[in-house]
């Protein structure tokens, strides 16, 4: 079933207002505070990587502020314990019982702050979680709640002390992004307002109604042309001789879900070509391991998805039904 366009405008109008509210924090970063809203509507995760100081932590806070929900965040170093993420069982002596002390990965909004920091042991205990929404602690599985973003950030891997994340991660999250420095204008705004403490955003939602834009969103019309142009897509990464690992089947339908969200807060009732080719570095590139000669000539996952978007041609038709 298809949406109405009185929905499609009413997610728009609210989508364009939660932006607005999160855009206080994080001056002249539109698009990239678009890409999180929309990724967490469709239920997704987030990776963010980006330098020191770009406003990663900021940003992910911000998004916590304007949802009212329960939030956390976990700083991720070298000694954290995946029961540090996940809780542990304790045994009470005075109840003769085992009880179940969750952690923090229980809530709305986890805040994975410098992700890559942590011991690969302690990365993969957010792997359960964030493809089920459950943890499962001595055998017994427990769900998080809904709706469940993780917002992870992480350093580029050059910096010291960092892990790698496992293929099987990355492939876990929806999109990966980056803030970047902000422009001239946006830094004289962010000097001038220096001395004032960083205010706390107003809450303008709950979590009922960013399950209800979920809702709306898996209603979009999407044309089985676009459904065969992101297939298209996704196989050409598979045979690129750059390419040692293309997409995944799971990298396939979060770009289709992804685009769903991303035509409504357009306010379309139906995804077009133009909304495939503006996600698909986000969604796909973070999924792709390239040969080790391509890398080191210089190649990158987001040059391979570009030339992929030019070879590969798009439906005609603009997705309408």
């Amino acid at each position: 079933m298809t949406i109405a366009p009185e929905q499609a405008s009413w997610f728009s109008e609210t989508f364009s207002l939660l932006s607005e509210n999160v855009e206080q924090a994080i001056l002249g970063k539109r698009h990239v505070i678009e890409l999180v809203l929309a990724t967490a509507v469709t239920g997704g995760h987030v990776l963010l990587e980006d330098f020191p100081g770009t406003g990663k932590t900021a940003l992910a806070r911000s998004i916590a502020q304007t949802v009212t929900g329960t939030s956390a965040r976990i700083q991720f170093t070298p000694d954290l314990l995946p029961g540090d993420v996940t809780g542990i069982t304790v045994y009470d002596q005075k109840e003769g019982e085992f009880e179940f002390h969750a952690g923090p990965v229980f809530a709305n909004i986890v805040l994975a702050d410098e992700i890559n920091r942590a011991s690969p042991k302690t990365q993969s205990a957010l792997l359960e979680v964030m493809e089920e929404g459950t943890v499962t602690v001595d055998g017994v599985s427990r769900a998080v709640g809904s709706p469940f973003l993780v917002l992870a950030t992480q350093n580029p891997i050059e910096q010291g002390g960092t892990y790698r994340l496992p293929e099987a991660q990355l492939d876990r999250f929806m999109i990966k992004t980056s803030i970047g420095y902000p422009d001239d204008a946006a830094t004289m705004r962010i000097l001038q307002a220096a001395p004032e403490p960083q205010k706390k955003l107003a809450p303008l939602v709950g979590t009922d109604t960013l399950l209800t834009m979920g809702e709306i969103a898996r209603s979009v019309y999407v044309n089985p042309l676009i459904s065969d142009y992101i297939m298209r897509i996704v196989d050409a990464t598979r045979r690129a001789s750059e390419v040692r690992l293309g997409v995944s089947v799971r990298g396939a339908l979060a770009l289709s879900r992804l685009v769903m969200t991303w035509a409504a807060k357009n306010g379309r009732t139906f995804v077009t070509p133009d909304d495939v080719r503006e996600l698909a570095v986000v969604a796909l590139a973070h999924r792709l391991v390239l040969e080790p000669e391509a890398e080191f000539d210089g190649v990158t996952a987001i040059a391979v998805i570009g030339q992929i978007l030019l070879d590969v041609d798009p439906p005609r038709e603009n997705g309408t039904a």
